[in-house]
């Protein structure tokens, strides 16, 4: 057999460093060298030495250096994909172009390690699952091994769910290959035979693993589950919503083991929601420090960068989205978020009514004013998105602190084109989750050290709603331990607004988005299931999940809704007419110039469109055709292996 390449940490064999759990120095360390095969693994010191390679493929958080790279398989995006990854959804635009994935301008690639068919990473998994067992020597019992080989397992898992949820079927392969390996010509695996699989391998990975450590060390049972969760209600509704697969009868299997790994992690009570100071939502996501440091006893799995040896540029480019960095797209929420978050009563901005005269809930303040749409909501949309005069909008670039008398106001610039010289928001409505405001970090430029939050229990507790919604046995006392919860970590006063509680039997009427899913959507949904939906949008934005979410609920032609931003008024108009590009004295405020038919182009109802110049999208409203629910192999994997079919949707198309 010809040699094997494999990579680990120059520095781990050179010492023979055994990792503890309470730090993540596996991510952050220096080149790698060759193993060749039988080499390795003889000793059990070997085995999470060899495991730590592949840590960095799975567990990615802001990315590293300038961490603009592209990550696979959404790769006309570059930054973090935590953050970035919503620009695949309708919860974010960028300035430009649409990604070719949306505006149906994508063709079948030539070849496609960028695009998600790639298997290094689990060539190295099944290699170490062969080989393993030789450290038997090493220790009393051959038992004591399983602990290593459920790592293992774990990163097999997750590796086959990212390629499940692009290609929805691969070949599941058992061993690492060679060059000269029968299995290299395997047709794909039917979904049911590999996600059992898959199943089966995270079942491992939860029973064999260590429990307990910290969420910046090595991987363990909570994360194990946590992993096992998102796997079975993605597959669970997967299968109930997409009725042509023909596996809706095993649907509540998975949701069922959704259900049971979620229990696990809550019974185990070593998480809770972070609920410190002001504005806890906002600020669990801007911490520099380890979570144990910070008191942060919601992450379940953490990127922690010490801006050393593993340090990101994140903050960097985020601020620059507003202060200026010409090339470089900038980031915008649609309207489409924005008309999803409640109303501090808890119910809908429209509580009756129809399209065309519903009936305004009194607390919504419309949009005709100066961002008054963000008023008396959701206290999670301010956390989210930044009303002027707070947050990111008080602060200029890199200026370490958020002083109004000090700064004045920065209206968010606004502007389709990323080639503008101060970037711009694209909507008019600026994200500020995820946004830090320290002088330090910005300046640290490829040496930031904002932690990236990847598992948390506020997941936990939506993915235990749904399932259990999914299943019909969601009760009153489910909403009081999971909905409720967030929203009241999120800053609802139950006391004076109690219906701003989820109240199963007294569920809100929503005229507006339960006319988008009739016109959208190929089945019914019912007022629970649209709440805990509406729930998870808004708790999860910028988390890098709303895509998969669309994708799982057959709900592909959600896309298909008008991409909007903030009414363009004639009062913001003026704000936006060139005179007030610059403060001149403390306590003024700023905003670049936007002109209609220049930088900006509105609706008939005045609401600026996004993405106006692509040529693809017809009144910023995305294209959709149904092929999109997978997507497909590339030409040159087709041509070496004859077994291989091509994606569903995707047969016809020629090179």
């Amino acid at each position: 057999m010809k040699n094997l390449k494999y990579y680990i940490v120059a520095l781990c064999l050179a010492g023979g460093i055994l990792f503890s759990s309470c730090n993540d120095d596996f991510l952050q360390q220096d080149p790698i060298q060759e193993l060749a095969e039988g080499a390795f693994l003889k000793n059990e010191g070997d085995l999470p030495l060899f495991l730590n390679q592949v840590y960095n493929d799975y567990i990615v958080g802001h990315q590293n250096g300038w961490a603009y790279s592209r990550v696979a398989p959404f790769y006309d995006v570059q930054g973090s994909p935590i953050i970035y990854k919503d620009l695949f959804s309708d919860n974010m635009v960028k300035t430009g172009n649409s990604s070719s994935r949306l505006n149906e301008s994508y063709i079948v690639p030539q070849s496609g390690s960028n695009e998600g068919w790639s298997w290094s990473s689990l060539r190295k998994i099944n290699y170490f699952l062969r080989n393993y067992r030789m450290a038997e020597g090493s220790v009393t019992s051959p038992d004591e091994l399983n602990k290593w080989a459920a790592e293992a397992y774990f990163f097999k898992a997750w590796d086959y769910y990212n390629k499940v949820v692009i290609f929805g079927e691969v070949p599941w392969y058992v061993t690492d290959l060679n060059v000269d390996s029968e299995e290299l010509y395997a047709p794909r695996t039917p979904r049911a035979e590999l996600m059992d699989s898959v199943l089966w391998s995270i079942n491992y990975a939860v029973e064999n693993i260590k429990e307990g450590g910290n969420p910046d060390g090595r991987i363990n049972r909570d994360m194990a589950n946590f992993l096992k969760a998102r796997i079975c209600l993605f597959e669970g509704t997967f299968r109930k919503y997409h009725t042509e697969l023909g596996l809706e009868s095993s649907a509540n299997k998975f949701l069922q083991e959704c259900v049971t790994a979620c229990e696990e992690i809550i019974a185990s009570g070593r998480y809770e929601l972070y609920n410190a100071g002001t504005d806890p939502y906002w600020k669990m996501f801007s911490f520099q420090k380890t979570p144990s440091a910070d008191g942060n006893t919601e992450a379940i799995l953490a990127r922690v960068y010490d801006g050393d040896k593993l340090g990101h540029a994140t903050q960097r480019y985020f601020d620059q989205n507003n202060g200026g960095a010409g090339g470089r797209y900038s980031k915008g929420a649609t309207r489409g978020l924005i008309d999803e978050y409640l109303c501090i009563d808890g119910r809908p901005i429209y509580t009756g009514g129809s399209e065309g005269n519903y009936e305004k809930n009194p607390h919504f303040l419309g949009y005709d004013g100066l961002w008054t749409e963000l008023e008396n909501r959701d206290p999670r949309l301010r956390q989210t998105v930044a009303r002027p005069g707070e947050f990111q909008t008080i602060s200029p670039a890199g200026a370490g602190d958020m002083n109004v008398e000090k700064y004045g106001v920065n209206y968010p610039a606004i502007a389709y084109n990323y080639a503008r010289a101060n970037g711009s928001t694209v909507t008019g409505y600026l994200f500020c989750k995820h946004w830090v405001c320290d002088f330090e970090e910005y300046n640290a430029v490829t040496n930031g050290t904002q932690t990236a939050v990847m598992f948390r229990y506020g997941e936990v507790l939506l993915m235990l709603a749904e399932a259990k919604a999914e299943l019909g046995t969601f009760s009153q006392e489910d909403a009081d331990r999971t909905i409720n919860k967030l929203r009241e970590r999120a800053g609802f006063d139950f006391n004076t607004y109690p219906n701003s509680k989820l109240n199963i039997s007294n569920l809100p009427d929503d005229p507006r988005l339960d006319r988008i899913y009739a016109e959208k959507l190929d089945y019914p949904v019912s007022p629970l299931i649209r709440e805990i939906r509406r729930e998870r949008r808004v708790e999860m934005v910028l988390e890098g999940q709303r895509y998969e979410d669309l994708m799982r609920w057959k709900a592909g032609k959600l896309l298909t809704v008008p991409l909007r931003g903030m009414k363009f008024t004639s009062e913001k108009q003026a704000m936006y007419d060139g005179s007030h590009e610059a403060a001149t004295t403390p306590a003024t405020w700023t905003a670049k110039k936007a002109t209609i038919g220049k930088e900006v182009w509105v609706d008939g109802d005045g609401f600026l469109i996004a993405y106006p110049r692509d040529s693809r999208l017809t009144d910023g409203t995305l294209p959709w055709s149904e092929k999109r629910y997978y997507w497909p192999v590339p030409f040159d994997q087709l041509t070496l292996n004859k077994n291989l079919t091509q994606s569903p949707g995707w047969e016809d198309i020629e090179r």
